[in-house]
């Protein structure tokens, strides 16, 4: 059995450690404000009739654009937020963002595409913003972390001269995840 484990955590840590390292940094370092950069571009869009807070029809609107601009649509979701007393479009991605929003001419919207620099790009992946695949790809780490962290709990466990020190670390960490939730 302890040279089972041993394969499952070698195998596991081995293989998911370039995603680890991206988490890790991503996280930590958003944490500190580093979030990443976006180079912005605009353009004004003539309107037949002013915008509304529909999302399926400035969904559109704005993958017409993106269309006429050569660019693709971002793989994340779309929503409508307000913005003062007014409301806009923003779509998110991995590559880029997009928001679409009314100008103070009301036969005229203003459409922001902000193309996200190579850190942002892996910030907005670990914020889940990217593919169907990217996401379930996130989603098979999630469970491989745990399943890293549980094997090496349990070939600690199963050595009686590492059991007292996981048993330790063990409650220590359940002490400061209470404290962590408590205060954060």
């Amino acid at each position: 059995m302890q040279r089972k484990l041993i394969t499952i955590h070698l195998f596991l840590a081995a293989f998911f450690f370039p995603i680890a390292l991206m988490f890790a940094s991503t996280g930590g370092l958003y944490t500190l404000s580093i979030k990443g950069a976006y180079e912005e571009s605009s353009r004004s869009i003539a309107l037949q009739q002013p915008l509304e807070a529909d999302l399926a029809a400035l969904v559109g609107l704005a993958q017409r654009e993106l269309d006429a601009l050569g660019l693709a649509a971002p793989t994340g979701a779309a929503g409508i937020k307000k913005a003062g007393t007014s409301f806009e479009m923003e779509w998110t991605g991995v590559e880029r963002d997009v928001v679409l929003k009314p100008t103070a001419d009301p036969q005229v919207a203003k459409l922001v595409v902000k193309e996200t620099t190579p850190w942002r790009h892996f910030v907005q992946l670990h914020k889940a913003k990217g593919s169907a695949i990217a996401r379930g790809i996130s989603v098979v780490w999630a469970v491989g972390l745990v399943l890293i962290l549980l094997s090496g709990l349990l070939m600690a466990l199963r050595v009686p001269g590492y059991r007292r020190q996981a048993m330790v670390a063990g409650s220590a960490g359940v002490v400061t995840f209470i404290a962590y939730a408590m205060l954060g």
